[in-house]
């Protein structure tokens, strides 16, 4: 019951900072969206920071298991080609999209985070498993345009009529290609 009344306090101010900004948001917002005193909010999160942090840290650690899972399999297409599916699932099952929303709407008001900054490292290492070492710099940026696909559905179609899944499977689609496209590239320059 505790993991679900803290989901629903990150739900609720997740919508309340991407609609209103971060800094125009208050607690005691979120607390009446939610229906709940004050003090029932600081018994899961003292500080709106907490909860901004909460949201990096839970996208951190879901890409830390697709990195572990990644670092255990052979460097091949098929696993770049997996590792993206995992990813595209990830944000097809979680609120991920909402929180490069959050993320990009609030930039200034968490660009010295540090838990912001973590996350970023999180990524470029996630980003660096599509890449063989070596790689010239149109393959590495190829391959976090694969990544890319994968966030881009969320905003570029925003105002179109398409469903979540349509949106998910046009930047899977996508990724994929890229992926493709690098290791086809990979393989004519051997």
């Amino acid at each position: 019951m505790r993991e679900d009344t803290r989901s629903k306090i990150q739900e609720v101010a997740l919508e309340l900072f991407t609609e209103q900004g971060y800094e125009a948001t208050s607690l005691r917002e979120i607390a009446e969206r939610l229906g709940v005193t004050k003090a029932a909010l600081y018994y899961h999160f003292k500080t709106k920071d907490e909860i901004a942090a909460s949201f990096l840290e839970d996208r951190a650690a879901a890409l830390s298991r697709l990195i572990e899972w990644a670092r255990t399999q052979p460097r091949t297409v098929e696993t770049r080609r997996e590792l993206i599916r995992r990813y595209a699932e990830e944000l097809r099952v979680s609120s991920h999209h909402k929180v490069m929303r959050f993320l990009e709407r609030n930039q200034t008001a968490l660009r010295d985070n540090p838990k912001h900054e973590a996350m970023r490292e999180v990524m470029t290492s996630f980003v660096d498993l599509l890449a063989e070492p070596g790689d010239p710099l149109h393959r590495r940026v190829k391959s976090s345009l694969a990544v890319f696909a994968l966030h881009a559905t969320w905003f570029l179609a925003k105002d179109e009529e398409c469903s979540d899944d349509e949106r998910w499977e046009a930047g899977l689609a996508v990724a994929l290609d890229l992926v493709d496209s690098v290791d086809a590239d990979r393989t004519a320059t051997r």
